[in-house]
């Protein structure tokens, strides 16, 4: 079993924070470092903008939370936190007197990989330098539940695909089309699987378990002890981590300011 506490969040949110970080670099992107985690502003309608990481080291005062606020407002984007439940106790209590609001709930999934054994993945490969539209559309089309894509919702994926180190996957369907995608990021041995998509018409067929397993391959092959990913509660997309071994080590809150 794996059980959760301080030194397994502070490994997990860390790799989510540093990946957050990597994903900054395009035009009007901003970082804030705070109370040991960061802000990140990618766009004011972005999903990528929030907070991360937050109160894992000590607690967070007053002058900091403001500080947060004004770096998102100041930028015409809502404030955003991604709260792990073994943050500082006193961060919920100052959020919630500040008039936040729960909007979401994700699952924290890992893995231990000892023991894991490589499979073949035939329908899923990487994307290679210059596939970042084609990755950043397969991927899009299936997280936003459409075809045409906004410049921004593009962007979404043009900054995953070109943050430091993430590794990103392509699953293609008996046809050939593309279906479906993934990404992963490599820190200090914990391999941290995220973006996963699958295009609607292409559900169900075992794509995403297929993406999940090429992403281990990777994970086993850099010498990686443990991999992670995160989902919404009771999602198809959970059910898979589950059957490839994976179990929530704790739920994470979504709130707005």
């Amino acid at each position: 079993m794996n059980f959760a506490d301080g030194l397994l969040a502070r490994r997990l949110e860390a790799a989510e924070a540093a990946n957050a970080r990597g994903c900054s670099s395009g035009p009007g992107a901003a970082v804030l470092e705070v109370s040991g985690g960061c802000a990140i502003f990618v766009g004011a309608d972005s999903p990528l903008t929030h907070a991360v990481g937050l109160g894992l080291n000590g607690p967070v005062r007053e002058e900091e939370i403001a500080a947060i606020e004004r770096f998102f407002r100041s930028r015409g984007a809502k404030v955003v936190v991604d709260l792990c439940p073994l943050a500082e106790p006193g961060l919920l209590e100052a959020l919630g007197g500040r008039g936040y609001q729960a909007t979401e709930f994700n699952n924290v999934l890992v893995k231990r990989l000892a023991g894991t054994e490589i499979v073949l993945t035939p329908r899923v490969r990487r994307a290679v330098a210059g596939e970042d539209d084609l990755w950043s559309h397969t991927v899009g089309c299936g997280f936003f539940e459409q075809r045409d894509l906004t410049t921004e919702e593009m962007d979404v994926g043009r900054a995953i695909f070109r943050m430091p180190g993430a590794l990103c996957y392509l699953a293609v369907s008996e046809h050939g089309e593309p279906a479906g995608g993934g990404s992963m990021a490599v820190r200090d041995g914990l391999a941290t699987l995220f973006a996963d998509s699958t295009i609607a018409r292409f559900r169900s067929g075992g794509l995403h378990r297929e993406l999940i397993s090429a992403r281990l391959n990777e994970s086993v092959a850099r010498g990686c002890d443990l991999a992670t990913a995160s989902t919404l509660p009771g999602s198809g997309s959970q059910r898979n981590y589950e059957r490839l071994g994976f179990e929530v080590v704790y739920t994470k809150i979504t709130l707005v300011g």
